[in-house]
């Protein structure tokens, strides 16, 4: 029996790129529709997710969380696991990949595939709304397709923009996020904010809005308005309109309705800007089979290396 690779975080990431992993997206959406299934076990505060995709001609893959918020105060993340990659030909186990660098890749690579597609050619100015760990992936991602533009950094708490922007010499910390949003091509907000942060009056025409922080029905970044400016893509209608706030509440309300978004990956063709003026907006909703899609990619560059 042939051993599974065993694919850890930094070994991994030293083999991939930004524009081979959006590849890599397109192109497994080229594939049929991905089956899906969530599950979760609990004890008290504590959970495991299990969510695992099968799509054929790719394999299978099933993503592993454990969530102990308990850690903190002993010093260890809060979230582990990995993802064990499994044949499409025979079901074997061929890989188990470092559940960290899946998720970074994934989320990251998530909008930057949409922004390829709907931000302007010549975007200039790229502001990333929150600070955490999924702004400085962002800040990877987007240098590497827009390495010209100038990027922005905008937190609640002002220092912790200014810490991220010190690791980077293309990066600036901006005090007024109106005043930001005004200057910015594309707007990437990766918050937990459970109410809008990002107002649809100040963004300038052009300007590609990706959403990525909801992820609850009771989650929201941008208001009403920012949803009824632009034209609205999803990366899954499976797993954003019903399940997601940025999407769920304004179709709940009559603000707008699903017919009202375009597309989704499984219809990229449909992913084209169609002015220069035009707002678009695009929300990252995720799913276990964008994690299979990353980690067949991971696993292919761990094998090339």
């Amino acid at each position: 029996m042939t051993t599974p690779e065993i694919i850890p975080f930094a070994d991994g990431e030293a083999q991939l790129d930004w524009i081979g992993l959006t590849d890599a997206l397109a192109a497994g959406h080229d594939l049929p529709k991905a089956e899906i299934a969530d599950s979760f076990l609990y004890r008290g505060g504590d959970t495991l997710l299990n969510r695992a995709a099968w799509i054929d001609g790719l394999g299978l893959a099933v993503k592993s969380a454990t969530i102990f918020p308990g850690n903190s105060v002993l010093g260890k993340a809060a979230v582990n696991g990995g993802v064990s990659v499994y044949s499409d030909v025979d079901g074997t186990l061929e890989a188990i990949v470092d559940f960290h660098l899946v998720t970074k890749w994934k989320t990251a690579g998530d909008s930057l595939l949409a922004a390829r597609r709907l931000a302007r050619a010549d975007t200039a100015v790229i502001l990333i709304v929150g600070a955490g760990t999924v702004a400085r992936s962002l800040v990877e991602a987007y240098s590497t397709a827009f390495p010209e533009a100038r990027l922005l950094i905008w937190n609640r708490t002002g220092a912790k923009a200014q810490d991220l922007a010190d690791g980077f010499a293309h990066v600036t910390a901006a005090g007024d996020l109106a005043e930001a949003v005004g200057q910015a091509d594309i707007v990437s907000c990766a918050t937990m904010s459970t109410e809008p942060v990002l107002n649809g009056a100040w963004l300038r025409p052009g300007t590609h809005v990706d959403l990525i922080g909801a992820y609850r029905p009771d989650m929201r970044e941008a208001d009403d308005a920012v949803l009824t400016r632009g034209r609205l893509f999803v990366d899954s209608l499976d797993t954003t309109v019903g399940h997601i706030g940025e999407i769920k509440d304004p179709i709940a309300r009559g603000v707008i309705r699903a017919a009202d978004i375009v597309a989704d990956y499984y219809d990229l063709g449909a992913f084209v800007r169609q002015s220069e003026d035009e707002i678009t907006v695009f929300k990252n909703g995720g799913g276990a089979h964008l994690d299979l899609m990353v980690s067949r990619y991971v696993l292919e560059r761990w094998r090339a290396r």
